[in-house]
């Protein structure tokens, strides 16, 4: 049986160390870092160097689905297992997109969480059959501009905030959200947000 090194991330204090343990109690699966945070997961990964990353999506600073986005970027070996609790064919998509090799639910059983990872280190692709069937739901509408518009309203920031930040025109940032509003059928900006997050697209 070959050894599985493996970065936990998760931002929920005791579901990581509770993570951390089940996994630890593994003969074959040895925890290398723990972190609450995608940017700190990215970190880690480029540190250790695991076979897998073992990731939640929604962490500050950088959602899973954006620390394997950028691991990709990277060509990195490491292979990622989403583990959520979000069913939603929106994210799945993206995560497909990113390269990911494994979404799994967390209140699946720890057995099928050890058993997943373990099919992922050997390099099979791991998708729970709940959520492959919400992946063949609505297709995300969204440019990957009006998304991170999206992203930062869904912050609280503001239309001035969000132009100072991307630096664009205000009146560019009020198009984008126009159409997206639009796409998305919302009555104003929060309510888009709110959709798109609730759909997995942001």
């Amino acid at each position: 049986m070959s050894e599985i090194s493996v970065v936990l991330a998760e931002d929920q204090g005791m579901v990581l160390s509770a993570f951390a343990e089940l996994l630890g109690m593994q003969p074959d699966i040895t925890v290398l870092a723990s972190v609450a945070d995608g940017t700190a997961a990215l970190a880690a990964v480029v540190e250790h160097r695991p076979d897998v990353l073992l990731s939640d999506i929604e962490m500050p600073g950088m959602s899973g689905l954006d620390v394997a986005d950028e691991l990709l970027r990277l060509e990195s070996p490491t292979r990622v297992l989403i583990v959520t609790t979000f069913a939603r064919g929106g994210y799945l998509r993206r995560a497909l997109e990113a390269g990911v090799a494994g979404y799994v639910l967390k209140d699946a059983p720890i057995e099928e969480l050890t058993r997943a990872l373990r099919r992922v280190h050997a390099g099979e692709r791991v998708i729970a059959p709940e959520l492959a069937v919400a992946a063949w739901g609505a297709r995300d509408p969204l440019t990957d501009r009006e998304r991170e518009l999206l992203r930062e309203v869904a912050e609280g920031a503001s239309n001035a905030d969000i132009a100072r930040e991307l630096r664009l025109a205000e009146g560019t940032v009020r198009n984008y959200l126009s159409t997206a509003l639009a796409k998305l059928g919302a009555r104003n900006r929060t309510e888009a947000a709110r959709i798109a997050r609730e759909r997995g697209w942001l």
